[in-house]
């Protein structure tokens, strides 16, 4: 009995059964093989890692840390609710909100006057530049004419 060339061909005899297979089929079955193998020495090592850890009390830690920290944060948060809603009652955060929008106001008024004085600096630099330009003139023709 014979298979295609691909698969190998088998042949029988009357008490064993043999098997040729190609040799790329072959790789394929030892590779197949060394993955099995693979998998069940790093589920053992999984397993012993497992086991040492939790002899170690190394995961009873950890949880207790995480509990305690939870803890902490419920605190922290229990106490931070409880200063909002005191500053909330004493009228501290609306003060806070009118004194920023009254800050607000006045930058937004600083800003307009800062912006009028610019333009009227930039609309008068060239009469004072011009005006400079003819005093200097002037001085140097009285310095010309002393010297003579």
């Amino acid at each position: 009995m014979s298979s295609s060339p691909i698969h190998g061909s088998t042949s029988r005899s009357p008490n064993t059964i043999t098997t040729t297979i190609d040799p790329s089929t072959q790789r394929t079955i030892e590779t197949i093989r060394d993955v099995a193998s693979n998998i069940r020495e790093a589920s053992s090592k999984m397993r012993e890692v497992v086991r040492a850890v939790h002899q170690s009390g190394a995961i009873d830690e950890l949880a207790t840390s995480v509990h305690e920290a939870m803890i902490a944060a419920r605190d922290t948060t229990i106490e931070i609710c409880e200063t909002a809603k005191e500053l909330r009652e004493r009228g501290v955060i609306k003060d806070t909100v009118i004194n920023v929008e009254e800050t607000a106001i006045a930058a937004s008024e600083i800003s307009e006057t800062a912006k009028h004085t610019a333009q009227q600096v930039g609309e008068s630099a060239p009469l004072t530049g011009e005006a400079l330009r003819k005093a200097a003139t002037r001085v140097k023709s009285k310095r010309k004419r002393n010297n003579e």
